[in-house]
């Protein structure tokens, strides 16, 4: 007897509402926390670290759950996050490049280059 692949395979995985339900809680929470950073109008590097580390976890818990990256092979999950995690290093090192640039420029070019 020749069994075909849909009778093989076990039921589909159900995740409980209540996982959802935490998960929609904290993005709400950090949300507020985003807000907040502009209510209390925080300035500068704070205020911008700030937002990007909230945005960065509220990312992060989408991803997780609501794309069920968190139950995926790992190979996979690393198919998908570490293209954008070399970016971001990638991005890091031009930043420090151009800083080294524009010192360079400025102290062998004198005041004219400002």
């Amino acid at each position: 007897m020749v069994q075909t692949a849909t009778a093989t395979r076990t039921h589909d995985q159900h995740h409980p509402i209540k996982v959802y339900l935490v998960v929609w809680a904290w993005l709400f929470v950090l949300s507020t926390f985003s807000y907040l950073v502009d209510y209390f109008q925080l300035h500068g590097y704070l205020r911008w670290s700030l937002i990007l580390l909230f945005m960065t976890l509220k990312a992060g818990l989408i991803i997780a759950f609501f794309m069920h990256m968190a139950w995926e092979r790992l190979t996979l999950a690393y198919a998908i996050l570490l293209p954008p995690v070399l970016v971001l290093i990638f991005v890091a090192i031009m930043m420090f490049e151009a800083e080294y640039t524009l010192f360079t420029r400025q102290e062998f070019l004198g005041s004219t280059f400002d």
